[in-house]
């Protein structure tokens, strides 16, 4: 896997999706409004901007983002990741962008 912010499930647990990905750079403001969304640092840092604060994130972190909160995760060098999502979580929640991958992407070998 090469492309930054391009999750591929590699698992399911019940109705949740496990999530690998490399970021850098800034992704995309959005929100899930009807999904909590878990951030687990595997390598790296990742910054979490929120509306009223930031949250940093470095390897072994985890973080839970509530469903309805606008969020903006930044990665000023490349950052690995676990996500945990619910099956129903769209890749950037509210806003259409060129970063958004569709499911069929994710799910892709």
């Amino acid at each position: 896997m090469t492309d930054y912010w391009s999750p591929k499930v590699i698992g399911q647990v019940n109705n949740q999706y496990l999530k690998v990905a490399k970021l850098k750079g800034q992704f995309v403001w959005h929100a899930h409004d009807d999904e909590d969304e878990l951030f687990h640092i595997v390598k790296g840092s990742l910054r979490i901007e929120f509306e009223d604060h930031v949250a940093t994130l470095n390897e072994g972190d985890f973080l839970t983002v509530p469903k309805g909160v606008r969020h903006n995760p930044v990665a000023d060098e490349e950052c690995w990741v676990l996500l945990i999502e619910t099956v129903t979580t769209k890749h950037t929640g509210d806003v259409d962008s060129p970063l958004t991958r569709c499911l069929d992407e994710q799910l892709a070998e």
